[in-house]
């Protein structure tokens, strides 16, 4: 088999051992004679996934007692609405930070549950740039201050985060979740579609602050309601089994890398390389993307004209590297180079980029 260089921005690729585990343990898991898929999720084999899933996870951010992990499904989008509906008080407003395509659409949801402040909005720059976090005007009355810590589209990545006193900030983290440290106390929730760091389609990450959970109103349906899932340990109804168990797996891998400070310093030279071709090459290459906060999960760069990335996507993809092709709505090109890309697939395409631009210079 040709294992190809995915460069696809979700669902993306995975790490090689995991899928080759998956592979020996899909039809008899652990001598059961049956499929993880086919167990019930009220089992110890199941329940000692979910719970290994989020103590993988805890020990991978250093999570203090006071923050709970789930898994629910929806994607991020649902949090979208999700979160206002739990997290935002009649009578209260939010912040919000607009710096892309994923944070408008949560803004969108918000407005119609409450009240949201914009304190930046990036449209002016077509969302290619971010504020200093210092220079934010927050409001102290704030039910919490929302952010897409990565816009997956427009290649921008919040380097450091606003320091926004006693309100918490909610963190939409889909696209650069386990790939760098942080300080977690910074944060009242994190969430995270897995299917760009963690796994497949099919389950987000949340972690979120205990206390976030007294505003749940239990006016909500039980399935909206973070208080629902918190109390049993997200297995409410039947959770995405599959999705947790490969997220297990995942985060598994990844400690087994060295945890987050391995994927920080992986991140940073894998995006360094194809950075580093696009300045190489500067009179074909172009990245829109301010310098201080250009992505390093979100590479995304242009070619002297539309013609020639249409030939750069196709000639990559004869070299077998996929996905290079930008979002739709943005046009360009775009490799998205999440934890389980090898240093290898960057390599790869970095050489591609000089010999493409040798030749079509």
């Amino acid at each position: 088999m040709n294992r190809i260089y995915n460069f696809n921005a979700g669902p993306c690729t995975l790490p090689l051992p995991v899928l080759e585990q998956v592979k020996e343990e899909f039809l008899d898991y652990q001598g059961k004679g049956m499929s993880i898929v086919e167990m019930s999720h009220r089992s110890k084999e199941y329940e000692d996934v979910q719970f290994g899933a989020a103590n993988i996870i805890r020990k991978l951010y250093a999570l203090p007692d006071n923050y709970k992990v789930l898994f629910l499904g929806g994607g991020a989008t649902m949090q979208f609405s999700m979160i206002p509906l739990n997290l935002l008080p009649e009578g209260r407003s939010c912040d919000f930070t607009v710096t892309g395509s994923w944070s408008s659409k949560a803004l969108d949801d918000t407005r119609k549950v409450g009240k949201a402040n914009v304190v930046f909005d990036g449209e002016k720059d077509n969302y290619m740039a971010l504020p200093d976090p210092a220079s934010l005007k927050l409001d102290p009355q704030a039910a919490y201050l929302h952010i897409t810590s990565n816009e997956t589209i427009g290649g921008v990545e919040w380097h450091s985060f606003p320091e926004s006193g006693d309100v918490p900030v909610i963190c939409d983290m889909s696209s650069d979740f386990a790939s760098r440290r942080l300080s977690i106390e910074g944060f009242g929730m994190i969430y995270a579609g897995a299917q760009k760091n963690a796994g497949p389609a099919g389950v987000t990450i949340i972690i979120l602050r205990d206390d976030l959970l007294e505003r749940c109103p239990d006016t909500l349906t039980a399935y909206l309601n973070y208080q629902t899932h918190a109390s049993k340990d997200s297995m409410y109804n039947t959770p995405p089994v599959f999705a947790v168990y490969m997220v297990k797996l995942v985060m598994e891998w990844l400690m087994n890398k060295g945890g987050l400070a391995a994927a920080e310093e992986m991140a940073a030279e894998r995006s360094g390389l194809v950075y580093s071709a696009i300045e190489k090459n500067s009179a074909f290459y172009r990245c829109p993307v301010a310098e201080n906060c250009r992505s390093k999960m979100n590479v995304v760069f242009r070619l002297p004209t539309e013609e020639l990335e249409k030939k750069f996507v196709a000639e990559a993809a004869a070299e077998d590297m996929i996905g290079l092709k930008g979002h739709r709505s943005v046009g360009g090109c775009r490799a998205s180079i999440y934890n389980a890309m090898p240093i290898a697939g960057t390599r790869a395409l970095a050489d591609f980029m000089d010999d493409f631009a040798a030749k079509n210079g």
